[in-house]
């Protein structure tokens, strides 16, 4: 009888110890963080800054962020795709840097900020000899005309929060080249882009940019003084975000920031 109380008891101790042992490990799975996504980099076609030739992103601030990459030892792929949606993922989505993004009031809670990748300068553009060439004294003045836009970049959202609307004075693409073809055709009367932008598709498109658009009016509080800017959403680490910055850092101390500025600008 007494072998038989012993047996058991064994077999009740290793079933109890059994079971501990599977609710400890079912506790430390529970427990443990959940593996982050690879990184992923977001940009548009923003020529000079990011542009697509021969199957592959480059430009000034590419290299930027490719330095960058190799100063901190992480490899990740870099996408370009429409500005709406590089934001949107970038925004909504962890471990997702976007970069050449405009760092405004609008936008400064929505991300988490690495630091400058570039210099910008923003204006609002007339094709020479037309009368809003030099009718056009202030955004007041603007309210009167068609603007070509970005759909969600810091130009369109910055005309939308100085009363401009879609549909009304505001004509919206997705493409910035879209947007100068518009004006060469007249079908729009002014163009909200960034300075070296403006030019670089004025030559891309076989025009002079200094016989065929004028500066009407300077927007520095749409630019900053800062520039360009690389960012990642919120759901993005701060251990990440402070690795970046600290690889720009980097880069602009080691003097190669200085070398990619005088290769592309």
């Amino acid at each position: 009888m007494s072998s038989t109380v012993g047996w058991l008891s064994r077999r009740w101790c290793l079933a109890w110890w059994a079971a501990a042992a599977a609710c400890m490990g079912q506790a430390s799975a529970q427990a443990a963080p959940p593996t982050p996504p690879p990184l992923r980099i977001v940009t548009e076609e923003f020529p000079p800054y990011n542009l697509t030739e021969n199957g592959r992103v480059t430009g000034f601030s590419t290299e930027v962020v490719e330095a960058v990459l190799q100063e901190i030892g992480l490899q990740a792929p870099i996408q370009s795709m429409p500005w709406a949606r590089a934001y949107d993922t970038a925004r909504n989505e962890e471990n997702v840097l976007i970069y050449s993004i405009t760092r405004t009031a609008q936008r400064e809670a929505l991300f988490k900020w690495v630091g400058v990748v570039a210099p910008s300068d923003w204006y609002l553009f007339a094709l020479q000899g037309t009368p809003q060439a030099a009718g056009v004294q202030s955004l007041d003045d603007a309210r009167r005309y068609q603007v070509a836009t970005v759909n969600e970049d810091a130009g369109e959202q910055y005309l939308a929060a100085k009363g401009f609307a879609l549909g009304r004075n505001l004509q919206s693409s997705n493409k910035y080249e879209f947007n100068y073809e518009k004006l060469r055709r007249g079908r729009v009367d002014l163009w909200i882009a960034n300075d070296l932008v403006a030019h670089h598709l004025a030559r891309q498109a076989g025009d002079d940019p200094a016989r065929v658009l004028v500066r009407v009016l300077a927007l520095p509080d749409l630019g900053g003084t800062d520039g360009l800017y690389m960012a990642f959403g919120s759901k993005t680490s701060d251990a990440m975000v402070e690795r970046f910055r600290k690889g720009l850092a980097a880069v602009r101390k080691n003097g190669r920031y200085e070398a990619l500025k005088k290769k592309w600008l």
